[in-house]
């Protein structure tokens, strides 16, 4: 497949598995990357994910000489912007112990750098006709759930930024959208969890497919939206979460188990 061939798309949060798998799909499919993520342990990854079709660069998504540097890479090295994907993020969260200072720097880094961020790629686009933008959510920013409140509320915000966004943006044929992963294979999960069958066995009691989420298969959901072929899809959320929005916490019938009926 050569769906992005020519194409040119800014990642961020770019060392995350999902993000990583989105790098690879997009250069093995005839586009280039411009990679980006605060931290570089795991940028060689990312190179070898990208082979010769991809650059790069580590920083921080809430100062704007950075997000300028990602601009100013992408346009002079590959001649423009057709694509972004938003999926920088920090997942500190002490509930209502948080701090100001930390309710700040999680919606600027979940929320905050997007919106900037586009705002500075959005002339690139309208120079090259068109373009899509594509923020990783959550089904965290859908409903409330147990142990979470500062992510929670900032993936609700990015939900909104991609409704309102593309609003604004359909004049310039410039699409926005969000998606949602369900719980997926990540590094973070593998710090907390340890292996892939303790996650799977904890996503399967709320995720109907009865696993966590592959990162490559939310990879390929933030490709489908970059792609031609979600060329009438904006405004919307594209939701890679295993059945679990779709669920009532009685569905997979965990309580019944636990109290069953009189018959």
């Amino acid at each position: 497949m050569t769906r992005f061939a020519g194409k040119t798309v800014v990642v961020t949060g770019a060392v995350s598995l999902l993000a990583l798998e989105t790098c690879r799909i997009i250069c093995a499919e005839g586009g280039r990357v411009v990679a980006a993520d605060r931290s570089a342990d795991h940028a060689d990854e990312v190179r070898d994910a990208m082979g010769d079709q991809g650059h790069f660069l580590a920083g921080d998504v809430t100062d704007d000489e950075f997000l300028d540097e990602i601009v100013t890479v992408a346009s002079d090295r590959f001649g423009g912007i057709d694509g972004l994907v938003s999926a920088a993020v920090t997942f500190h969260d002490l509930l209502f112990e948080t701090s100001r200072a930390d309710w700040m720097q999680a919606l600027n880094t979940n929320v905050i750098s997007g919106a900037v961020l586009s705002q500075k790629i959005i002339p690139h686009m309208r120079r090259r006709g068109g373009g899509s933008i594509v923020y990783v959510a959550s089904i965290s920013g859908m409903m409330a759930q147990p142990n979470r409140l500062v992510y929670s509320v900032a993936k609700a915000g990015v939900h909104m930024l991609a409704k309102t966004g593309a609003t604004q943006l359909a004049k310039d044929k410039i699409r926005v959208n969000s998606l949602s992963p369900g719980w997926t294979w990540s590094r973070n999960i593998e710090r907390r969890y340890g292996t892939r069958a303790r996650a799977d066995a904890l996503a399967a009691e709320f995720q109907s497919m009865g696993r966590a989420a592959d990162p490559e298969e939310v990879g390929q959901g933030i490709a489908f939206l970059l792609s031609d072929a979600a060329s009438f899809v904006t405004g919307t959320d594209l939701a890679v979460d295993g059945g679990y929005s779709a669920l009532s916490p009685e569905a997979l019938g965990q309580p019944f188990d636990k109290h069953p009926m009189n018959i």
